[in-house]
């Protein structure tokens, strides 16, 4: 018989679009609807605003209204001083609400509650859980780098590793991240999860698809750069790209690169299952990741991927030659190689697909939530 516990989520918010909201709603529901778990979700910014994937009813959500998207473009000085006002409140009330509930489990998905929320003293065991791998974790770009900078980066690294000494329990994507975390004893590795259908795509269709925020880190100028090898003998195949943020700064390259006809630069879709399903083959562009949840999604809908070997999260999750094609990170050759070897062998193709489809079913919201529910079994245990 399933223990329910009472858990205790804290995040920014849920209406954006992203990666780390949807793994956050899969769990939460599965834990809500399937394991009948008391489900508390404390959010410091969106009140008002729809989140944007489906949350089951049974989950609380609890709206501070900290408003921490107020220091966006606000200029240093008084960014700090309002920060440290609402870091201030934020603690106040996340502290008042814990020691209302009395939750078994609270979980912190790293945002700003990670710097105290191991002093609140309301009795639960305290989680935290990366979504990126550590090189990349608030880590300031190559040309962003300076003295002062990167000073700055080392002594909040420092602060940051004694803060997760004192969790119960500090979750990470994948093993090869665990590796780096060698200061921690407390590391435990359990994926990201997935709602998988019986629906599998055909493949026949001459569309390439890519998703992710349109940033430097999605790599999707690396990827424009693929394309223009791929068209140049397969005139007749689109790329689609979907995602939030700022698109408008690939658009010099595509004019650049005369592909502004076969590349669609789409925003973010609520209806991004379909959008795998129309599709034959999905394209990982990306510099680094934490672990590439929608690298996973495509595979299973059933289509074959095209991935760089970045750090950390797809050579976790493709079996490279069997389920997926793994390409030196950053070579540019041989990623657009590699799309159109899937786009010249059908066969090839379907057979890779209906294998990604198979093997991706590791990663079920059923497995991955049974090993989040041994963590709180074994953290619990003495109660």
């Amino acid at each position: 018989m399933t223990k329910k516990y009472k858990i205790v989520y804290c995040t920014p918010s849920l209406y954006i679009p992203g990666g780390v909201e949807r793994v956050l709603t899969t769990k939460a529901n599965y834990f809500a609807d399937v394991l009948e778990y008391d489900i508390y979700i404390v959010l410091t910014d969106g009140k008002g605003k729809t989140p944007y994937y489906p949350l089951s009813s049974k989950i609380h959500l609890i709206y501070l209204d900290i408003n921490f998207e107020e220091l966006w473009n606000k200029n240093f000085i008084y960014k700090s001083l309002l920060y440290l006002k609402k870091q201030s409140a934020y603690k106040r009330e996340l502290t008042r609400i814990l020691i209302e509930l009395k939750p078994d489990i609270t979980i912190s998905l790293l945002r700003r509650e990670i710097n105290f929320i191991t002093s609140i003293k309301d009795g639960s065991k305290k989680i935290g859980e990366i979504h990126i791998n550590r090189k990349h974790y608030r880590n300031f770009e190559r040309h962003e780098i300076n003295i002062f900078k990167s000073l700055f980066s080392k002594i909040w690294m420092y602060q940051l590793i004694t803060k997760l000494n004192r969790l119960d329990k500090f979750i990470v994507l994948t093993e090869d991240d665990k590796h780096n975390w060698i200061e921690l004893n407390n590391v435990n590795v359990i994926p990201n999860p997935l709602i998988i259908n019986d629906d599998i795509a055909s493949l026949d269709n001459k569309e390439i698809i890519a998703v992710g925020r349109y940033s430097y880190e999605k790599g999707f100028d690396l990827l424009i750069n693929a394309w223009t090898i791929v068209y140049e003998y397969h005139k007749d195949w689109r790329l689609s790209i979907y995602g939030t943020g700022n698109k408008e700064n690939l658009l010099p390259l595509l004019i650049e690169k005369n592909l502004s006809d076969s590349v669609n630069l789409q925003d973010s879709s609520h209806d991004i299952f379909n959008k795998y399903f129309e599709s034959s083959v999905f394209v990982c562009s990306s510099r680094f990741e934490g672990f590439g949840m929608v690298l996973a999604e495509a595979m299973s809908c059933g289509v074959p991927v095209v991935s760089f070997d970045c750090p950390y999260g797809p050579r976790n999750i493709i079996n490279n030659g069997v389920d997926g094609i793994l390409v030196k990170n950053g070579d540019v050759a041989e990623l657009a190689k590699s799309i159109m070897h899937l786009i010249d062998n059908p066969i090839e193709r379907k057979k890779m697909g209906a294998l990604a489809k198979h093997n991706i079913k590791r990663l079920d919201v059923i497995h991955i939530c049974k090993k989040w529910n041994e963590l709180f079994n074994s953290l619990l245990s003495n109660r």
